[in-house]
């Protein structure tokens, strides 16, 4: 299962996200059930990133999104948007080499 997460922080606020995020990255990426994990840029919003992960399924996910880790990482990044932030779950139908 792929997760797709929209973030957009106050542009004061960039550098703070991106301390955070180099904190706990290898903690999230190790996190039982996360196959991959990608934090990306919107090339004409600087403020606005997207984390793309995928999951062994929607339990791990889920277990995730109830942990202390998760917990932890959200309190120091929801203070920091200036929109809500916005999530999809996806299969992936077709992939290309």
């Amino acid at each position: 299962m792929i997760r797709i997460v929209k973030m957009t922080f106050a542009p004061t606020k960039v550098d703070e996200f991106l301390a955070n995020f180099e904190q706990v990255k290898e903690q999230i990426r190790n996190f039982e059930g996360v196959e991959h994990l990608e934090l990306l840029n919107d090339k004409n919003n600087a403020n606005i990133y997207f984390t793309y992960s995928i999951w062994k399924s929607e339990e791990y996910l889920n277990n995730y999104r109830h942990s202390d880790l998760f917990k932890t990482v959200w309190a120091a990044t929801k203070p920091l948007f200036i929109e809500k932030a916005e999530a999809w779950s996806v299969e992936q139908i077709v992939k290309l080499p």
